[in-house]
């Protein structure tokens, strides 16, 4: 029956259909909206020539033209602004259906996964595998048990303990050597320590006895002067 009502078509085509039908109707209008303006400008021209020439009558009517032509230029606007609302419309619902799909899609891989999923089965192996674990890990403490066994000696632990007691007397000898090189402590520190104030207390003596001079010549120079007042 395909020959007689045609072949359906999906949606997506028929939404590409529609888009392109939507953006010849704009260029379409566009066209339209240029050839009025470039009328606009015609009937300009004309209106001022005609009115150089005094023709009143033609003016008017050219001047109604003219704003008939502005008026179609409008609506020619209002029309592509409104086909420009429907396209992206269209395009919204193109993104909304190719989201539903990709959605459907994924839906569908997350069923296969979960239904190839045996959980009775993952946890038997997860309890094997920590089972064989353990068995691994006690395997391989008996096995450093028996290499260390393997690799000591009786005797070994008899000469460390003999190297190190002869190590320690050496170390101790040694210490002994430097102590008694060390220089004995004198006991000048404190017979230098007694001079040092008996000169600063001198010094101080000294100090005091040069500073009073000045001061008992500016007394006297006092007195000399309350004197000669006395006199007057």
């Amino acid at each position: 029956m395909e020959w007689l009502f045609g072949k359906r078509m999906s949606p997506d085509e028929m939404m590409r259909k529609n888009q392109r039908a939507l953006n010849k109707a704009m260029r379409d209008l566009d066209r339209e909206k240029m050839k009025m303006e470039q009328q606009e400008k015609k009937i300009i021209a004309d209106i001022k020539k005609l009115a150089k020439e005094n023709q009143m009558d033609a003016v008017k009517i050219m001047a109604k033209d003219l704003v008939r032509t502005r008026r179609y230029v409008r609506k020619f606007m209002l029309m592509k602004a409104n086909i420009q609302a429907v396209s992206l419309k269209i395009q919204t619902l193109k993104s909304q259906n190719a989201m539903g799909e990709a959605m459907k899609g994924v839906t569908k891989a997350m069923t296969n996964m979960n239904r190839q999923l045996n959980m009775p089965q993952i946890q038997k192996i997860l309890h094997e595998f920590e089972k064989q674990s353990e068995i691994m890990d006690m395997k391989e403490e008996m096995i450093n048990d028996a290499m260390d066994d393997a690799m000591e000696d009786e005797g070994d632990e008899e000469e460390t303990d003999a190297i190190v007691s002869q190590v320690l007397d050496e170390l101790g000898l040694q210490l002994n050597d430097q102590l008694s090189g060390l220089p004995q402590a004198s006991g000048s520190l404190a017979v230098s320590g007694a001079k040092v104030p008996q000169a600063a207390a001198v010094g101080a003596a000294g100090g005091s006895g040069g500073a009073g001079s000045p001061v008992s010549d500016a007394d006297a120079d006092l007195q000399a002067r309350l004197d000669n007042l006395r006199r007057e």
